[in-house]
Formats: structure tokens, C-alpha cells, sequence
């Protein structure tokens, strides 16, 4: 059984290419978990350890969230190495749920980029203590006090250096460690041989002066380290634990810094992990009890106490489904059984393991504070294991709504087969990959993130299930909504023979600033009997997934039903429902209703003799310049654009720039699309006013 105070729980996660993989393939090798490096994009065709996939090794970026685990120090080190394109965000979003630390891995050169903001965003809603670490100073133009700079004045981090480079670029050659006061250098051919010395003389005076800015910045969460400090007598012990205070109250952010391709700066960094990162005990999760209302509880990390666990992420593994579990609370063994919380079903564990990447090693037990992995267990992403059917929920994983469709087509009846079963799995892998059935057109209609993930999907069918598919052009995710309140007074009337239907309805319905659907009941004096308003609202609701201008969703739309009328015999659920129906196809012209398209926030980067043509690829897609940064030569443009306008962009950029720009964006909002852009989206669709509940 583990110590729970050895245990950490940390994620490495950062912007596209910023060498988080890099990273953690080091930090294998120095804890023993492999013998030898292999590189993203090495010459040896092997790839890194965490890129297992085929498709990863070979477009040499992480699609995947990969697991492993370590030793360092007499600490047991879970890690979890994630994507850093923002296509592949849910990968990001349910490891940092369940992690209890993480490495902000920032590039030396680049600093704070598109997507480091992305990431800080989703570790503050997790509410996720993290260190940073500099990576990359061997490179040309490689400044981290300037990196440690953008973190407070961009990210809003306090952020402060705990250790100086000696030397940066060609010349970086170990680190000062401003805690210990030691110089530190990493040799062999590996950087393994770790070696200390004094700081070299030109370095001292700057050393002293960070250091003060340190003890300063710490001292705020510790009495003992500030009367210290005043008499000038503060020891490491001292400052590492109000560092690990302020840490863990996610109100500083201790930087370190180091290149983990040329194997400098690591070690320090896995010393900071137990320093500074929590324990399990020390981090804060909640759950909501079932039978209590949803009653919200403080879970208490106690491996003596009943099963808690959350299924985080599915795999389809060579012997059945593997489920990662994040283990918050009991001890769970191999042959026990659990309940599913969502289900209601009871389960046995048949298999127990630690994962290593696409490797497991089998176990017997794991206890609270844990992450393993489970065989053979039909579950949903997301979903809570318990022991005696104690009925409570982990609080969920966001997941963000998709603005990318594509219809495919099976090749063959064959095809068709091993497609369906393709789809099955990756719409349960994967919450933000959706799967439909178009009911005009009969197509498969499938939705993502993004271009990229899927035409990573697709690349998947055919290689893992041998499903050949045609594919249609990318298809943006419209929405429709109102711009202004309207009036509505419809009566439902229907005589066939016997029983008729009748019911009347009056209100009004306008936009919504936020959120999709309001429904409002204003009825006074009983004017429609109790039971028949959820009915009008259950009409309203039917006409929401196709609106009536191009056949997509409407969206923020309040109702507010204010009067009526129903008969004693012809009244039902039925007519009613009808009645909110007919209700919605009269009022919504007179609400002038408009097509909202998704917003994406871009940033293309790239070097500065190159900013006029990337400036000129975004205003050509209706794209709008929110902001400029220039360093080191390099540039970096942030503007709106519509997605619309995005698909095959990245062929133009690297036509424009001679390949060396690159881009990442994420989606943003929704906005109204220009008059002329709505006619033509009108006549492309043809809906001519009509809708599914028709």
C-alpha cells in the first residue's frame, strides 16, 4: 500500500509543440521507467514513449492522453501526459479533473502562447495547483525571466523563479538553484550524472536578488519564513514549505527552468513535483450525494473507508474496454465488486492494473489517491464507482459543445459493419465526438472539435477497423436564435370524431442573454390546468433542434406562457404539446430571427518578416485583429475569425509563409453572420420555413 503522502497526482500540459512529451520522456528515463530516449520526431522511427499511437508517432503530435507512472525520491509519481491541440481538448479537461497538480510547460523562446491560456483556463476551473517550467533555453532567443514576466502580467500568476539559468541559447549550461544557493549541472551523455557547485562569481549578485524576491514573495504565506527572513536566518526547509503553502492555495506559481531536449533542468524539476505539488489529502474534491438531493459533500481521501472512484477516460484495449479510474476514497481489489452509481448495475473487477503508456502491469490492490486501471467494464466516461451501493456522484467533466460536422459514407457493405462498430466506440471514448443519423438525407453525419480531430477520427476507421469511407466537405455548426421579443396567441383545435383535441396558449417569447432554452410559466387564475405546462413546454422544446431558416438548433430562447385556455373533455398532453408547437411556428418570423455562426479565436505565429502575409490570410476570411505581440523575431497575431472560413487554412499559411508559421484556434462564441451571408446560407439549406415537428 502507498503512503498518501507520497503519492502525486500531476499532468504536463502546455501549448502545441512546447516539449511537453519531450519532457516526460526525460523524466522516465531518470526515474528508471525506461532505459533508453527516443524522441517525438526522432530519426530511430521509434517515437516516444507516451506517443504509443501509430498516427501520433507518425504526425509526431500527442492525440491521445497517455498514463504511466514512476518513482522519484521515495515518492510514487502518477502522470498524465496530454495533447496541446486544442482539437483534442477533452483529453486536457478529465485529466486535469482528476489530477491533483500539474507542470505548465511553457517554450523559453515563444513564452505564454494561444494555448498556454487555453490550459491555465482549464487548470483554474479545476482549481489545479501548478508549477511552470521554461523549457527550450538552449534555443536562439530564449528568455525566461521574460516567460516568468508574461505568467504574471498575461496568465495573472504569481509567479516566481526558483532557480537562474547559467548561461542561455548555445551557451546554457546548468541552472542555479535560488533555494540551496548551489549551482547545478547535468552531465553524461545523458544528463544524468548530476553534479553541484558554487555559482559562478558573475552570477551572484542577480542570484542574491532573486532570491530575496523569492524569500519576499513566499514569506506572505508562512510567519515563521517572514521573521526569518527579517533576521536574516531563512533556511530551504523554510522557504520550500511556505513556497508548498502558496502553492497548494493556488496563489503562487513557482517557474523553473531548463531544456528537456538537451536533458538540463529536469531533475530539479521532479524535486519540485514533491516539494511543492499535493498529496491527495491536501487537494479538495466534492461529490453529491443521490439520496440527499444532490446534497454537495467534502470526500474524504481514507483508504479505510468505502469505494469512491471516477471513470475518467475509456480505451479500447487488446483484451475489452480499459477503464482509467481515479481512486478518491477505499481501497479497491482485484475480484471486489463495485456499483455504478449512473447504471445502478453491480460489477466485478476481473483485472487490476498500473498503466505505462500502452504497457500494464498487473496488480492486486490500489487504494485512495491512486489512478489504475480497470478490464472488461461496460461504463460510461465520467461515471462513479462505489462499494455498498452507496448511491453518490463525482461532479462531472466539462465538455465542450462541437462546431465541426462531416458526413461519411461507407464504401462497402462491409465497411458499413465494421464502421458502426468504429462509431459505437469513439462517440464513448470521446464526449465532444458525436455521432447522427442526418433524417433528411439518411447520411452519417459526424462532429468534433475541429478539422483535425476529425480527420484524425476518420484516419482511425480505416486503420483500426478496416472501415473505408467517402467524406463529404466539413460542415460548420450554425445556430439560430431570435433578436427580438414577439407575441403569441394560438389555439389548437382538432375534431375527428369523438374526443377532440383543444388547447390555447398566450405569451411571449424573446431572446436569451445566456443559455440555450427558459421556459417561464406566467398563468394566473388556473387559466391552463397545472398538468398541461410542462406539456406546452415540451412543444416549444420540439421545435428547438431545427429552427426554421437553415434547419439548425435555436438557441437562447425564452418562453414565458402567460395565459390560455383548455376544455374540460378535448384538453390532453397531446393537444397541448401541439398547441406549444403551432405557438412556436407562428411567433418565430415575428421574433426576426437570424443565423449565428461559432466564433474562433486564432493565433498564427511565426517570424516577423512574414506578419504582413499571415495578416493578410486572416483579413481575407472575414477574420478580425484583436492583438499583436512581437518577440525575439518572432510574431504573433490574435484575431476572431469565423470557422467557416477556416477549413484548409493551414495549406494557405504555409504557402504564404514558406511553412514557417503555425496556428492554433478555439472556439470562441457564437455571433450573427453578415445579411449577405445569411441569404446564402438560406438558399443552400432551403428549409423555406419548415422543421422537423412539422
Amino acid at each position: 500500500m502507498l503512503n498518501l503522502q507520497t503519492i502525486r497526482n500531476i499532468g504536463i500540459s502546455a501549448h502545441i509543440d512546447s516539449g511537453k512529451t519531450t519532457l516526460t520522456e526525460r523524466i522516465l528515463f531518470y526515474t528508471k521507467r525506461i532505459h533508453r530516449i527516443h524522441e517525438v520526431k526522432g530519426k530511430d522511427e521509434v517515437g516516444a514513449t507516451m506517443d504509443f499511437m501509430e498516427l501520433e508517432r507518425e504526425r509526431g503530435i500527442t492525440i491521445a492522453s497517455a498514463a504511466t507512472f514512476c518513482e522519484w525520491k521515495g515518492h510514487h509519481v502518477n502522470i498524465i501526459d496530454t495533447p496541446g491541440h486544442v482539437d483534442f481538448t477533452i483529453e486536457v479537461e478529465r485529466s486535469l479533473r482528476v489530477l491533483d497538480g500539474a507542470i505548465l510547460v511553457l517554450c523559453g523562446v515563444a513564452g505564454v502562447q494561444s494555448q498556454s491560456m487555453t490550459v491555465d483556463r482549464q487548470m483554474r476551473r479545476y482549481k489545479v495547483p501548478r508549477l511552470a517550467f521554461v523549457n527550450k533555453l538552449d534555443r536562439s532567443g530564449a528568455n525566461p525571466q521574460r516567460v516568468a514576466r508574461e505568467l504574471r502580467d498575461r496568465l495573472k500568476l504569481n509567479a516566481v523563479l526558483m532557480q537562474l539559468p547559467i548561461g542561455l541559447e548555445a551557451a546554457f549550461s546548468g541552472i542555479v538553484d535560488l533555494v540551496t544557493m548551489r549551482a547545478v549541472y547535468f552531465e553524461g551523455d545523458f544528463g544524468d550524472q548530476v553534479r553541484e557547485d558554487g555559482i559562478p562569481p558573475e552570477l551572484e549578485q542577480e542570484a542574491l536578488a532573486l532570491r530575496q524576491e523569492l524569500i519576499d514573495a513566499a514569506s506572505m504565506f508562512d510567519d515563521t519564513l517572514l521573521e526569518a527572513a527579517l533576521e536574516d536566518r531563512a533556511t530551504p526547509e523554510m522557504i520550500r514549505a511556505a513556497v508548498r503553502k502558496g502553492t497548494i492555495a493556488l496563489a503562487l506559481c513557482p517557474v523553473f527552468v531548463g531544456s528537456a531536449y538537451k536533458n538540463k533542468g529536469v531533475q530539479p524539476l521532479l524535486d519540485g513535483v514533491t516539494y511543492y505539488l499535493p498529496d491527495p489529502t491536501e487537494v479538495t474534491n466534492e461529490a453529491v450525494d443521490l439520496e440527499k438531493n444532490e446534497e454537495r459533500f467534502v470526500v474524504r481521501v481514507d483508504d479505510q473507508g468505502r469505494v469512491l472512484a471516477l471513470a475518467f477516460k475509456l480505451e479500447e484495449g487488446r483484451f475489452g474496454q480499459l477503464t482509467y479510474v481515479r481512486l478518491y476514497q477505499g481501497t479497491l481489489r482485484r475480484g471486489d465488486t463495485i456499483y455504478n452509481s449512473r447504471t445502478g448495475s453491480e460489477v466485478r473487477v476481473g483485472r487490476l492494473v498500473r498503466m505505462h503508456a500502452d504497457e500494464m502491469e498487473d496488480i492486486q490492490q490500489a487504494a485512495a489517491g491512486d489512478i489504475v486501471a480497470l478490464f472488461g467494464i461496460d461504463c460510461a466516461s465520467g461515471d462513479t464507482f462505489t462499494s455498498d451501493r452507496w448511491k453518490v456522484s463525482m461532479s462531472s467533466i466539462f465538455v465542450p459543445e462541437p462546431v465541426v460536422h462531416l458526413s461519411i459514407k461507407p464504401k462497402d457493405r462491409k465497411a458499413e459493419t465494421n464502421l458502426a462498430k468504429a462509431l459505437g466506440r469513439f462517440a464513448k471514448e470521446d464526449p465532444t465526438f458525436r455521432t447522427r443519423i442526418d433524417e433528411e438525407s439518411s447520411e452519417t453525419i459526424i462532429s468534433g472539435m475541429g478539422e483535425l480531430h476529425l480527420e484524425v477520427y476518420v484516419e482511425r476507421m480505416k486503420r483500426e477497423y478496416n472501415a473505408e469511407v467517402e467524406v463529404g466537405a466539413p460542415q460548420v455548426a450554425y445556430r439560430e436564435a431570435i433578436s427580438q421579443r414577439a407575441a403569441f396567441n394560438y389555439t389548437h383545435k382538432k375534431q375527428t370524431g369523438g374526443s377532440g383535441q383543444y388547447g390555447r396558449v398566450a405569451g411571449y417569447i424573446e431572446p436569451l442573454e445566456t443559455g440555450d432554452f427558459e421556459f417561464v410559466n406566467d398563468v394566473r387564475m388556473g387559466a391552463i390546468p397545472g398538468e398541461f405546462i410542462p406539456s406546452v413546454e415540451k412543444g416549444f422544446r420540439a421545435m428547438l433542434k431545427k429552427g426554421r431558416l437553415i434547419g439548425f438548433p435555436v438557441t437562447g430562447l425564452r418562453v414565458v406562457l402567460e395565459d390560455g385556455a383548455a376544455h374540460s373533455v378535448d384538453s390532453s398532453d397531446n393537444a397541448f404539446q401541439a398547441a406549444g408547437r403551432g405557438a412556436f411556428r407562428e411567433v418565430y418570423h415575428k421574433a426576426k430571427p437570424q443565423i449565428l455562426e461559432p466564433i474562433m479565436s486564432l493565433s498564427v505565429e511565426g517570424p516577423g518578416e512574414f506578419q504582413g502575409a499571415f495578416v493578410r490570410t486572416v483579413m481575407q476570411r472575414r477574420g478580425m485583429i484583436v492583438g499583436t505581440t512581437e518577440t525575439a523575431g518572432q510574431v504573433r497575431v490574435d484575431a476572431d475569425v469565423p470557422l467557416s472560413e477556416m477549413f484548409g487554412y493551414s495549406t494557405v499559411l504555409r504557402s504564404a509563409t514558406q511553412g514557417q508559421a503555425e496556428f492554433t484556434m478555439e472556439f470562441s462564441r457564437y455571433a450573427p453572420v453578415p445579411a449577405e451571408i445569411s441569404e446564402e446560407l438560406i438558399k443552400k439549406y432551403g428549409t423555406s420555413g419548415k422543421s422537423d415537428a412539422d
